[in-house]
């Protein structure tokens, strides 16, 4: 396995080997020992999530807050999204900073992000799935999100032809400076 550092020092990019054929190709795309070797961290799985997105549809950005903090490794399984991780650590140097990257299905790239990290996507292929695994359950009483668009923010997001389609939830989701963020 391949690992990039990304501009969050905590945020890994990961990439498998693939082995391909003439019938098409195998990825191992989650080992544990390898993963464990390769963070440093014994991260604990304990949960699978499947989604599929339209072109356009901006996912996030999410996070869970303790007891119930949520690492996630994440990875698209058909199409292309724009991920973006932001840093919501208020006690890190790098609290506000973002980290965004293409994950396209073709390249087996997954992207690490710790507890302590927003997340989410835009879907810019017609369809986008994507995969991710938490290291907690989903628990509704620690959710947590901030506005896609915070200009204290300035994620600079792929160009749109037309406004995002996001939930409900996305769309009265509070700036970072009103949201219930890490220490």
């Amino acid at each position: 396995m391949r690992v990039s550092p990304t501009s969050l020092p905590e945020v890994l990019l990961l990439e498998a080997e693939v082995v391909r054929d003439a019938r098409g190709f195998v990825v191992e795309s989650f080992n544990q020992r390898v993963f464990e070797a390769t963070v440093g961290d014994a991260a604990n799985f304990v949960l699978d999530v499947h989604s599929r997105s339209q072109r356009g549809v901006l996912r996030g950005l999410h996070y869970q807050l303790p007891p119930c903090a949520q690492g996630k490794l994440v990875r698209v399984i058909a199409g292309r999204v724009f991920d973006v991780v932001v840093d919501v650590r208020r006690s890190s140097p790098n609290f506000r900073r973002w980290f965004g990257v293409e994950l396209d299905a073709e390249k087996p790239q997954q992207i690490w992000i710790p507890p302590g990290f927003a997340h989410g996507f835009l879907a810019l292929s017609e369809t986008a799935e994507v995969l991710y695994k938490t290291t907690s359950y989903y628990a509704p009483g620690t959710e947590g999100s901030v506005r896609w668009n915070d200009p204290d923010i300035g994620i600079e997001w792929p160009r749109m032809s037309s406004a995002p389609t996001l939930s409900a939830r996305d769309a009265r989701a509070p700036a970072l400076a009103e949201a219930l963020v890490f220490d």
